[in-house]
């Protein structure tokens, strides 16, 4: 095992980088993420997921060590270190506004999420994309528990109305139906800067493997930044390295072409 500044760790988004498009771990990523824990290299994971979204895939990969909602959610070693909630009374401006623009919202804490709307097509294609189960309907989940992370279901046309309107959080779009609503200056990067700093290990020994536009920020941030082939082409601009698409073998191209495994 590499012990103190020499240690490195890297972290992985889920879905178009561990995920296939079907859901799926690739046999050679499951077996790359194992050789990379025995030549002791530390493995976490860095995704806008809750962490009950991805529990079966953090088992199957043998991973203790995680950044959920976009970095509102810090795990190391299954303990919590940080945390970032939605701020209750701005949520219910934003929730004001997107019920009278007829746009729903979902809700999620660290276990489960929830809907104001009973049902909606938005609401059902986007979550039924991550092969998860439907939200049970309950509006005023978010009034007396915390929540990281919040969903509006609406296109991208409509998006800037709550950028500008509600400029308190931030937002990224994952779907052409949806939005993710975070603290404001939250990000992976700042989740990555925050596990960094408590296990001692320095940014340059920091690697990242990405797709999405919420992957920006932490594949410019780490030492080393690669996109997914399948990546967004503004992902791609600001990794250092442009590995295969997932189907095709592309986290365990990328982690030989950084020099991490042969």
């Amino acid at each position: 095992m590499m012990k103190g500044r020499e240690e490195k760790i890297v972290f992985f988004d889920i879905d178009g980088t561990l995920y296939d498009h079907n859901k799926m771990i690739p046999g050679s990523t499951v077996a790359a993420i194992n050789e990379l824990k025995r030549n002791g290299v530390h493995v976490a994971i860095a995704t806008g997921r809750a962490p009950f979204m991805y529990k079966g895939l953090r088992d199957e990969l043998g991973i203790d060590t995680y950044i959920s909602f976009n970095g509102s959610y810090v795990i190391f070693n299954n303990d919590v270190i940080f945390k970032s909630p939605l701020e209750t009374d701005k949520l219910k401006v934003l929730e004001k506004d997107a019920l009278a623009n007829e746009h729903p919202m979902i809700f999620l804490d660290d276990n489960n999420h929830y809907s104001n709307y009973k049902e909606h097509p938005y609401i059902h294609e986007c979550i039924s994309s991550l092969k998860l189960h439907l939200p049970d309907y309950n509006p005023g989940f978010y009034h007396s528990q915390e929540v990281y992370q919040a969903l509006i279901f609406c296109e991208d046309h409509h998006e800037e109305m709550y950028m500008h309107g509600h400029d308190h959080f931030d937002y990224v779009r994952w779907h052409r139906y949806s939005i993710d609503v975070l603290p404001n200056g939250g990000s992976k990067a700042k989740g990555i800067e925050i596990l960094l700093k408590q296990m001692d290990i320095p940014v340059e020994n920091a690697y990242a493997f990405g797709d999405g536009l919420n992957d920006k920020e932490m594949l410019s941030y780490v030492g080393t930044g690669v996109a997914m082939g399948n990546g967004h082409e503004e992902v791609k601009d600001v990794a250092n390295i442009v590995t295969n698409h997932v189907d095709d073998d592309g986290i365990l191209v990328g982690l030989k072409k950084v020099g991490l495994l042969r």
